[in-house]
């Protein structure tokens, strides 16, 4: 079966996944996840995108991306990737493919949509069980986002910004979203969305998405789809 082509359309939020093959560890010390991100950011500036978010587990990365052209996440991913995988290869004397396959994602409503994308992402560590609480855990954006920690390589969505007028009033509000979390039906909706693809927001945003694309924007039910003479016979 051909690829689903890929939604990455210009100044619409992407969430990305990427997992490493067979789900084979992707970061094994330190100075491995600081290379991913010198990389990722140097690969975000070549292409135009902005990072909003990020996590980067054991196995396997999340990042909450806005392109600035259509195609330029793909763009991102794919000089990551090799930089990426070339490092690593030679810093653990290895070789072949470090990735499953192509990442996956999905494009994210910029509202309340965005924001809960963002807490996902952040709250990995916390699903996991590898943390109590997401301020814990080293390799995430929610120092940025929630404690005012530099960063160089984020940008603030607006949707973001608009919390608070002021920074530190904004990292309070933003912490107390997260410590709401997201509901289970947030949480696998988001999963099905990037999984397949689609687009994750309000019934609105899916429809324009789709007279865009001038095709199915929105989550397809699972399973085989039954066919015209079974419904004809209800």
């Amino acid at each position: 079966m051909p690829a689903i082509p890929r939604l990455d359309l210009a100044h619409v939020p992407n969430h990305i996944i990427q997992r490493g093959v067979n789900r084979s560890p992707c970061f094994i010390h330190n100075a491995n996840y600081w290379k991913y991100l010198d990389e990722l950011g140097l690969a975000a500036k070549d292409t135009g995108c902005r990072v909003h978010a990020y996590v980067l587990m054991t196995n396997h990365v999340h990042l909450l991306v806005t392109p600035q052209e259509d195609g330029a996440t793909s763009r991102m991913m794919q000089r990551l990737g090799t930089r990426y995988v070339r490092y690593f290869n030679a810093c653990h004397q290895r070789t072949g493919t470090l990735w499953e396959g192509r990442f996956r994602s999905c494009l994210v409503g910029s509202d309340d949509y965005l924001l809960a994308c963002q807490r996902y992402i952040e709250l990995n560590p916390v699903r996991a069980g590898m943390v109590a609480h997401p301020g814990m855990y080293r390799w995430s954006s929610y120092h940025f986002n929630a404690q005012g920690r530099i960063d160089p390589l984020l940008q603030p969505h607006p949707v973001y910004l608009a919390l608070a007028a002021d920074a530190k009033d904004r990292w309070r509000a933003y912490a107390a979203l997260v410590s709401e979390g997201i509901t289970d039906q947030q949480r696998d909706a988001l999963t099905r969305c990037t999984n397949q693809g689609r687009a994750w927001g309000s019934p609105s945003f899916r429809l324009q998405i789709g007279r865009l694309l001038g095709r199915v924007a929105h989550v397809r039910a699972v399973g085989r789809p039954k066919s015209t003479r079974s419904r004809q016979a209800k």
